[in-house]
C-alpha cells in the first residue's frame, strides 16, 4: 500500500469541529474486516445494501464490498421521522435487487423493528453492523477473484417515476472514468489537489467524484453530508477555505444557495482562492447563477475563471463532458424562436435570447452523437437532437431489465448501423466539439406544436416575484380537453394572502407571456419541501406532475384558467 498513513477521507460532523479521519492503513485494515465479515455469511456475487448515513463508516463498508466481490448497493437511510415516505423507493431497490445483507451502522439497525413495522421485506432481510466488527477479522480475508467485466455495484437512478432501475457499473467503468476524469479535472500532477464536497454519497456524483475519485488519484478530501450543507451553505464554503481546497461544486442551486443564505459577515472570514476548479453539473447550468456567484465572492478571492460546467450521468458511469481548466464557461445567447424549432441560431443585439453554457467537450476515449430521435440519425450541424454516447465508461445496463436495456444501452444509427450507443434521454447539441445541453427529451413542454424547455419557462416564473423560492419551481403540460396546456407550480415563502397570491399569479402570467408567448392554464403556490427534488437537487418534474393530479402536494393557493365568459379562478 501507498501512503499507509495519508489521511484520505476527513468527514466533517455538523458539530462543525475538527474533521474526523481515517489514514489509508486504518480504512484498509476497516474494509478487510468488514469483508471477511461479509464474506463469511453471503457468496461473492450477491448483493449488499448499504444503509449507513454520510461518513467513514460509509467509506468503509462500500470499499469493503470491493474487496469482498459483493455487489454493492448504496441507498440513502431512511429518516425515521419520515418512514411513509421514503420507505416507497428503498423497497422498489430491495424488491429489484434482491439484496442478500444489509451493512448499517448501529444507529440505524437500532431502528430496525421500526422499519419492519411498515416494511416487513426489509425488516425480514440479514443485518451486519459495521461498526461492531473486531477488527482482527481482517486476518481471515482473501483478496477477491474480480475481473473488470464484474459488476462492482448497482447505481439507483434517481428517476421520479415507476420501478428504480439499478445501473450496472463494472470495475472496468469505474477505471475508466476515473482515470479521464483525472485528466480532465487536472488532478494528475498535482500534489496540492484537494476536494471538498457535500454531495450524497448515494449517486455516481457524490460516490464516484467525491469519494472513490480521491482514493484513485491519491489526494485528500473533506467531506460532509448533503443536510450539512442544506442547513447551513456556508458550511461548504467555509470547509473549502479552512483545508485550501483546489476542486468542489455541485448542482447549479447550491452555487445559488451560497448566494442566497451566506451573510456578508461570514463571507469576511472566507478565503476562496485556492479554489481553481468549482465543477457545475447535474442539473440546467445557468449562466446568471455563475456570475451572481462570482460577484458575490470575488472579494473572498474566487475567480469567474474556476467555473467548470460538466456533463455526466450514471448510465455512463459519471462524466461524459467537461471544459478546459481555468478557461471559464462557454456562453451563447441563442435566438428562442430558433431554439423552440431545435435549430441553433446565435440571437441578434435585443432579441429575445435564451442562454446557453456548453458543458465542455467529450471525455478522451468516447463519441458523442447528436441524433434524430425519431430517425435515429445524426442531425446537420446547427441542430439540436438527442444526445448518445458510447465508450468504455457505457454500463452494460439496468439490472434485471433486458427490455429497457436494450432500448437504452444499444441503440445503433439507422444509415450507418454505428453502435452499440447510450441514448442518454438528453436534448442537446455540439459546437465544434463543446457540448451544450439544452433540456430532457421526455420533460419537454409541446403546446400548439411549439417545442419549449421547461427550465427556461421556470426561470422566467420564479425571477417574477420575490416570494416565490429560488430553484423550486416546475414547469411542465397538462391534457386539457385533449390538448396541451402549461402548468406552473412554485413553491412560495410563507402563506399569501388574496392580494399576495394575485399580484404572484398576475407576475407568473405576464413573465411567461412576455418570455415565451404562452398562457399560462393553472398555477399551484405550494409550501416549501412541497416541490419533489431529488437527493442531490434534481427537480422531479414527471413526480410534481403526478403529485399534483393525484392531489398530494401541499398548495397554499391557486388559480386556474378561467372557461370563456366565466369569472377568474382563484383560491
Amino acid at each position: 500500500m501507498e501512503h499507509p498513513d495519508f489521511p484520505t477521507f476527513r468527514f466533517l460532523d455538523e458539530d462543525e469541529g475538527l474533521p474526523l479521519v481515517m489514514t489509508n492503513a486504518e480504512l484498509d485494515l476497516r474494509a478487510r474486516a468488514i469483508a471477511a465479515t461479509l464474506r463469511a455469511r453471503v457468496p461473492a456475487g450477491e448483493r449488499a445494501l448499504i444503509v449507513c448515513p454520510p461518513g467513514l463508516d460509509y467509506v468503509a463498508s462500500f470499499v469493503a464490498s470491493l474487496y469482498a466481490g459483493v455487489i454493492a448497493v448504496p441507498v440513502y437511510p431512511p429518516n425515521p421521522v419520515h418512514l411513509k415516505r421514503a420507505l416507497p423507493r428503498l423497497l422498489g431497490i430491495v424488491k429489484d435487487a434482491e439484496p442478500a445483507i444489509v451493512l448499517a451502522t448501529a444507529s440505524i439497525a437500532s431502528i430496525g423493528g421500526q422499519l419492519a413495522e411498515y416494511a416487513p421485506k426489509l425488516g425480514a432481510l440479514s443485518w451486519q453492523t459495521v461498526d461492531t466488527i473486531d477488527m482482527s477479522a481482517a486476518e481471515g480475508w482473501k483478496p477477491p477473484t474480480s475481473s473488470g467485466s464484474d459488476i462492482a455495484f448497482l447505481q439507483y437512478t434517481s428517476g421520479s417515476t415507476g420501478r428504480p432501475k439499478g445501473v450496472m457499473v463494472s470495475h472496468a467503468n469505474l477505471l475508466h472514468n476515473m482515470e479521464v476524469t483525472n485528466q480532465v479535472f487536472g488532478f494528475r500532477g498535482r500534489p496540492d489537489s484537494h476536494l471538498v464536497i457535500w454531495l450524497p454519497p448515494y449517486h455516481d456524483m457524490g460516490l464516484i467524484g467525491g469519494l472513490l475519485q480521491p482514493a484513485y488519484g491519491a489526494f485528500p478530501v473533506t467531506f460532509m453530508s448533503p443536510m450539512a450543507f442544506l442547513k447551513r451553505p456556508a458550511r461548504w464554503l467555509r470547509a473549502i477555505s479552512d483545508s485550501r481546497a483546489t476542486v468542489s461544486g455541485g448542482p447549479n442551486f447550491a452555487y445559488d444557495l451560497c448566494v442566497e443564505k451566506v451573510s456578508a459577515a461570514e463571507r469576511e472570514s472566507l478565503d476562496l482562492s485556492s479554489w481553481r476548479l468549482a465543477f457545475n453539473g447535474a442539473e440546467p447550468v445557468r449562466a446568471e447563477t455563475m456570475e451572481r456567484f462570482a460577484r458575490t465572492f470575488e472579494s473572498c478571492g474566487f475567480r469567474r475563471k474556476a467555473f467548470f460546467p460538466c456533463y455526466g450521468l450514471a448510465e455512463a458511469t459519471l462524466l461524459t463532458a467537461g471544459g478546459e481548466l481555468l478557461a471559464g464557461p462557454t456562453v451563447r445567447r441563442l435566438q428562442a424562436d430558433a431554439l423552440a424549432d431545435h435549430i441553433v441560431v446565435d440571437a441578434p443585439p435585443g432579441g429575445a435570447a435564451r442562454t446557453g453554457v456548453g458543458c465542455g467537450r467529450s471525455v478522451p476515449g468516447q463519441d458523442v452523437a447528436i441524433v434524430d430521435p425519431e430517425t435515429r440519425i445524426r442531425v446537420a450541424a446547427g441542430q439540436i437532437g438527442e444526445i448518445w454516447v458510447s465508450g468504455p465508461s457505457i454500463a452494460s445496463g439496468y439490472w434485471q431489465s433486458p427490455e429497457e436495456t436494450s432500448a437504452v444501452f444499444s441503440a445503433h444509427l439507422a444509415d450507418t448501423a454505428d453502435g452499440p450507443y447510450l441514448r442518454t434521454g438528453d436534448l442537446g447539441f455540439l459546437d465544434g466539439t463543446e457540448l451544450f445541453v439544452t433540456g430532457r427529451r421526455k420533460d419537454l413542454i409541446i403546446i400548439a406544436g411549439r417545442n419549449h424547455y421547461p427550465q427556461d419557462i421556470e426561470q422566467s416564473a420564479e425571477r417574477s416575484d420575490s416570494a416565490l423560492r429560488p430553484g423550486c419551481g416546475v414547469a411542465c403540460s397538462l391534457d386539457v380537453d385533449n390538448e396541451e396546456r402549461l402548468l406552473i407550480v412554485h413553491e412560495v415563502v410563507g402563506k399569501p394572502d388574496p392580494t399576495a397570491t394575485d399580484r404572484i399569479v398576475s407576475s407568473i402570467r405576464a413573465a411567461v407571456a412576455a418570455d415565451h408567448d404562452l398562457p399560462v392554464h393553472e398555477i399551484a403556490l405550494v409550501a416549501r419541501g412541497a416541490v419533489p427534488k431529488t437527493s442531490s437537487g434534481k427537480l422531479q418534474r414527471a413526480a410534481c406532475r403526478a403529485d399534483f393530479l393525484a392531489g398530494r402536494l401541499r398548495i397554499v393557493a391557486s388559480w386556474s384558467l378561467p372557461s370563456p365568459g366565466t369569472p377568474d379562478a382563484g383560491t
